[in-house]
This record gives structure tokens, C-alpha cells and sequence, in this order.
């Protein structure tokens, strides 16, 4: 799909020609002059008169009328070269990519350079480039008899730049792909994504990448004490299932970093039942799953020198004669009992074994991914990811690849008052549900109980895992969240 040229030949044939134009007062420079060239100055005009757009993330297309090499020049639109900034790149990058989709094109040439400022290089604007090829063209093949997809794909892009930005070009794209792997997972629905089909994805992955893959049965997890992931499950006909992969980067299992995420495929609520408005959705409650499942991928194609453990508990949560009710009292794997006091709060059930089991493959860090609460929505809402966590290194870490990949995600407190009240039940060691005041918080001290002394981070992405608009980085729908996040906590590990 990629191809790198070093030089502007603008005799070579492309259907398009792309070129960023920033917002200016002189005259073009670098390539942008020698295109201008072929033009009779004619572009800088068009600049003037307002045809050639530059503010930010505008795109504008002009036909070359075989003056040069390309069918039609394509403009995107930067602002002001001291403004430009990642995330209006990728934005920007994004809108670019949806009018080469629109436009059916199956091949363009990208001047990178014209996309550059003195903090933007040309590998970061390739990383950025390659990642939303990706992302900003993603769609989910739906089930109507009509598809919406264009019959014509973006098959190559040529990009001219002077530096060697090959790797990080790969990089984004891998990027890029392994999140929209992540958001059709959450985008299907339950009834063809039980927690059979997600531990047969998660089988394909590890015969694709050579991790080790374990599938714990019902029977097994009865043996181990997987009581806090079965109880969940015990309204349902579909079987549950504890996935597990493994992936070795260095000689010697250790300093394993556990990537947990909650595969709840379909959340009635259980007796506990949701709104007839609340319960639209809920096939999305296994995005942790997915997220975690997309970094897998990433891993699997640049192999970093770091151990990974991925575990997802996967069930759904429905309701029958046999389900559990409020006021069980339950056993976790951990041999903590567990007060049920609402049947909404499974996922932090189904996490508490989890983490355990982490723990018992030698996690040495762990990070939990789960759409967990309201809470976190009215807490911070939509674009921001909540995050608590046990130890302030281990978080800077993951704040920093948050950072780079423009992931926002921003840390709520545990306190002691809230360790009290987690712990409050009169019949069990722990209540799952204390109460709808600081609703994320009791939530995340919950897994805490769990986590214990190992470093740990819990990621609440009830507000981000989905959409309900299009923009550059795609349609309306899941997200696949934390995907990029989780892999460059890897990578910079």
C-alpha cells in the first residue's frame, strides 16, 4: 500500500497530488513553488481568491489539465504554520482521507514535507498519516442487503519525503488497523459475538502471532473458584469463558505487564434489569475486551522486547430462573465473598477474578480496561477516559503514551472513605455496590480489593468507547479506544 520516493517528480502519473498550504502572506516555497511553477502562478492566486482554502483541516481540489503528471491536485487546508499542532494534523489527515474515499480514488502521492513545521518532522506526520488512513475511512460492514461501502479502495499511497519515514508510516497504520479491529468487535452485535466467538477471535490472533492462548471452560473455572465470573453468567445459556494470551519479548517471564479488559457481550442488567432506553447498546459492553484484544494485535506485529498477559472475562448478563439476584453472597477466585447488591454492577465482578488470574500468570503490572459505569459519563464525559490507579509511577507512564496518542484520560481519587465503604457489607467481606454517589470511584476501589499491592490501573471507558457522531476519525459508532494507548505503554515500557 505504501511506497516512499525521495524527490517531487511532477512528470510522474498519479491520480492525485497531495499538498498541505498553510496560511501565509509570502509566496509558496519548496514544493509548493515548483507546482506553482507549472501553473504560471496561477495557484497562488487561487489562494488569494479564496479557491484554494487554507484554514484549518478545509480541503480543496484542482484539476491539473495534464500541466503536470497528476490527474487533480488536492490542497489541505493547515492554518497557521506556528498553530499546527499533532491533533489538527490527524484531523486534518483525516479529512483528506474521506475525500480520497468519496472520491473513489485508488492512488495518491502525499508531499510529506508540505505537511511539516519546525516540531512536526516528517516521521511524526508519517506515524500520523499512516494511522488514519486507517482510521478516518473505517466502516462496519452492516447487515443490509445494500452495502454502503464504495466499491473502489485506496490501493496505494506514494509518499515523497527526504527522510527514511518507512517505519513510521507502519507504525500509525498498524495502529490505525488494530483499532478498527477492536471497534468492529464492539460494533457487532450480540447474537453473532458471544464469549464463544470473542474466545475463537482471540484463538485466530494467537495462530496468527504465535501467543500462547488458554480458554478456560465452565467446568475449569469452577475447579479454580471462579465464583464472581460465574455468578454472572449463571442466567445464561451461553457459556462463559476466561481468555487468556501470552507474549514473550524477553528471555525470561518476567516484569509481565497483565492487560485485563471486561467482555460483557450483551448487559441486561440482570434483575437489576436497565431502562428500555438504558439497555439499547449494552452489545458494546465488552469494548474493554476489544481494546485490549486490538493491542494484542499491535503487539503481534512489531513484537516488543516486553511480557504481556491478556485476560478477558467474557459472559453475558441475562436474566432466568437460575440468574443471580441481589442479596447473594458470592466467592471470588481471590477467596474474597462478595455482597451482590445490584446485578448491574457485574462487570467489576467478572474483572475481580480476572485480575486475579492475571495475577496467578505472573502480572507484575496490570492494567483493567472496562466500560464500567454511568458515573464516569457525568463525571467527565465523553472524550475523557477515567482512570484510578494504586501507584503514581506506573500511571505517569500510561499518562505519557495517553499524551502521545491523543487518548485524554484523566485520574479519579480512592480514598480511604471509600475503601470503607466498598467494604461495608454486614454479611461479606465486599458490598459491588455501595451506592450511586461517586458511583466510577466505588467502582474502580472495588477492582482495587483486587489488585492489592500490584501496580495497577483501572480505565473506565463507559463515555469513550462509543460515538453517537461522525468526524475525521470515522463514523458514528465504536471507537476503539485505548487500543493505542495500551500499545505505546508497551513499547515505551
Amino acid at each position: 500500500m505504501f511506497q516512499l520516493h525521495t524527490n517531487l517528480n511532477l512528470e510522474r502519473e498519479t491520480e492525485a497530488l497531495v499538498v498541505g498550504v498553510f496560511h501565509k502572506n509570502d509566496s509558496f516555497e519548496g514544493p509548493l513553488e515548483e507546482i506553482n511553477g507549472m501553473f504560471d502562478g496561477y495557484l497562488s492566486q487561487l489562494v488569494k481568491a479564496g479557491d484554494i482554502n487554507v484554514n484549518e483541516k478545509q480541503v480543496s481540489v484542482i484539476p491539473t489539465f495534464n500541466k503536470i503528471g497528476a490527474k487533480r491536485l488536492i490542497f489541505i487546508g493547515l492554518g497557521r504554520n506556528s498553530g499546527l499542532t499533532e491533533e489538527t494534523l490527524k484531523e486534518a489527515y483525516g479529512k483528506l482521507f474521506q475525500r480520497i474515499k468519496v472520491s473513489q480514488l485508488t492512488e495518491v502521492t502525499i508531499a510529506l514535507s508540505t505537511f511539516t513545521t519546525s516540531v512536526i518532522s516528517e516521521e511524526m506526520s508519517a506515524r500520523l498519516l499512516g494511522e488514519m488512513s486507517q482510521l478516518s475511512t473505517y466502516e462496519f460492514e452492516h447487515y443490509k442487503k445494500r452495502s454502503n461501502l464504495p466499491s473502489v479502495q485506496l490501493e496505494k499511497i506514494n509518499i515523497i519525503a527526504s527522510n527514511n519515514i518507512e517505519s513510521a508510516f507502519e507504525r500509525g497504520y498498524v495502529y490505525g488497523k488494530a483499532t478498527n479491529s477492536a471497534r468492529t468487535l464492539v460494533n457487532l452485535p450480540s447474537n453473532m459475538l458471544t464469549a464463544t466467538d470473542l474466545a475463537d477471535y482471540a484463538q485466530k490472533l494467537a495462530d496468527k502471532y504465535g501467543f500462547e492462548c488458554e480458554i478456560l471452560e465452565k467446568e475449569e473455572m469452577e475447579t479454580l473458584g471462579m465464583g464472581a465470573l460465574l455468578a454472572v453468567n449463571q442466567g445464561s445459556t451461553e457459556p462463559p469463558k476466561m481468555i487468556t494470551l501470552k507474549y514473550q519479548g524477553k528471555s525470561e517471564w518476567k516484569d509481565v505487564i497483565g492487560l485485563v479488559g471486561k467482555g460483557i457481550t450483551f448487559d441486561t442488567g440482570g434483575y437489576s434489569i436497565k431502562s428500555k432506553s438504558g439497555i439499547v447498546g449494552m452489545k458494546t459492553d465488552m469494548g474493554g475486551a476489544a481494546s485490549v484484544l486490538g493491542a494484542m494485535e499491535v503487539i503481534g506485529e512489531t513484537k516488543p522486547k516486553q511480557n504481556v498477559v491478556m485476560v478477558i472475562p467474557s459472559t453475558d448478563n441475562v436474566i432466568s430462573a437460575t440468574a443471580f439476584k441481589p442479596d447473594d453472597v458470592i466467592t471470588a477466585m481471590s477467596g474474597k465473598t462478595i455482597e451482590v447488591l445490584n446485578t448491574d454492577a457485574e462487570g467489576r465482578l467478572a474483572l475481580a477474578d480476572a485480575i486475579t488470574y492475571a495475577k496467578h500468570h505472573g502480572a507484575s503490572y496490570l492494567v483493567d480496561v472496562a466500560t464500567l459505569t454511568g458515573g464516569v459519563i457525568v463525571a467527565l464525559g465523553t472524550h475523557t477516559t477515567g482512570a484510578m490507579t494504586n501507584d503514581s509511577a506506573f500511571y505517569e507512564k500510561l499518562k505519557d503514551a495517553s499524551q502521545q496518542t491523543g487518548e485524554m484520560i484523566w485520574q479519579l481519587p480512592i480514598a480511604e472513605k471509600d475503601k470503607k465503604k466498598v467494604r461495608s457489607s454486614k454479611v461479606a467481606d465486599l458490598n459491588n455496590s455501595p451506592g450511586r454517589e461517586g458511583h466510577a470511584i466505588m467502582a474502580g476501589t472495588f477492582l482495587l480489593e483486587f489488585a492489592e499491592n500490584t501496580p495497577w490501573i483501572h480505565l473506565d471507558i463507559a463515555g469513550t468507547a462509543t460515538t453517537n457522531g461522525a468526524s475525521s476519525y470515522g463514523p458514528s459508532g465504536a471507537t476503539g479506544v485505548m487500543v493505542r494507548t495500551l500499545a505505546q505503554l508497551i513499547h515505551d515500557f
